[in-house]
């Protein structure tokens, strides 16, 4: 899943990868983080390991900076999240 940020400054949107991991008790609260704002990221899919017991969801997200990417998630996931840029690359 791909999220685009707000901008338009010209600049070469960068690739970033998302992993967010929570305790089992926490899974309810990460969902209802979402209902609280505007996230564009959500409505969407994405691949989760929460309905398989491994709470843990990742997003891929385009933005200018990492923290204009973190500012995708509401805040309570965002800190709880890891942010690796990434790029794609051919496989030989």
């Amino acid at each position: 899943m791909s999220a685009r940020a707000c901008g338009g400054h010209g600049r070469a949107m960068a690739r970033y990868l998302f992993h967010h991991r929570h305790q089992p008790h926490e899974c309810s609260i990460v969902f209802a983080s979402f209902k609280g704002g505007q996230s564009p990221l959500r409505h969407h899919a994405t691949l989760a390991s929460c309905p398989s017991g491994g709470h843990e969801i990742w997003w891929t997200v385009e933005a200018e900076a990492e923290a204009d990417a973190l500012g995708l998630l509401p805040f309570y996931v965002a800190q709880r999240t890891t942010v690796t840029r990434v790029s794609e690359v051919q496989i030989p």
